[in-house]
């Protein structure tokens, strides 16, 4: 974690700068978490980057508590909030493996830009599942490298020789159907998902998932 921690501090500031990519598919995303948000629920945002999704979703919920792997994009957060006098929104640095968070204890967790930068993803929506209350939903966008990069097997051998000299972070290769079957495999129902395609290439998947409500 130390290693991508330093990679993700090195660039939080121009990360910062830049722009949306796919601004519009971004917002539409943004206008289809909210409908999912009530007022009184505690959100969870893991790998919140400068924390712009937090920020944007924050007067829908009553609390987030959102993290990063990177303090320097923490800071960054942290920062904005102050700009926008932002209040409900806990900002911490810590991976989502860190985390001590009780079992069936928050409402919604966002996990965006993420699931495929992590060593051990499935245990992580095992670890989702497990925090979310019944009737919980876990929201998140995946580049599903798999299906849209037909060099991926190249991708899987220059990755870590990349990542050994610093140039770039941990990327796991996986399609969309393996993520989703991992999603089901936790227990998650997947009420919508959504790969937009734009320059005839396919983006990130966009997923929201439920826990079954208890019977």
């Amino acid at each position: 974690m130390e290693k991508n921690a330093k990679f993700w501090n090195r660039i939080a500031d121009k990360y910062a700068a830049s722009p949306v990519p796919d601004e519009e598919i971004y917002k539409n995303k943004l206008r289809k978490t909210q409908e999912y948000l009530r007022p009184e629920m505690k959100v969870l945002e893991f790998g919140c980057g400068t924390g712009s999704t937090a920020l944007y979703l924050a007067s829908d919920v009553k609390q987030i508590l959102a993290t990063d792997i990177s303090e320097r994009m923490i800071e960054i957060a942290k920062q904005k909030a102050d700009e926008q006098n932002i209040s409900n929104i806990d900002f911490q640095q810590s991976s989502i493996e860190e985390l001590t968070i009780a079992d069936q204890s928050i409402d919604a967790a966002l996990g965006h830009s993420i699931l495929h930068l992590l060593e051990n993803r499935d245990q992580v929506i095992d670890q989702i599942y497990a925090m979310l209350k019944p009737g919980g939903i876990f929201v998140s966008s995946t580049a599903c490298i798999k299906d849209f990069f037909i060099f991926h097997k190249l991708l899987e051998w220059v990755g870590p020789l990349g990542r050994f000299i610093g140039l770039l972070p941990l990327v796991k290769v996986f399609g969309s159907d393996e993520l989703k079957s991992a999603m089901t495999k936790s227990g998650f129902q997947i009420e919508y998902d959504w790969q937009p395609t734009g320059n005839g290439k396919q983006r990130a998947i966009f997923i929201i998932a439920r826990k079954p409500e208890a019977t």
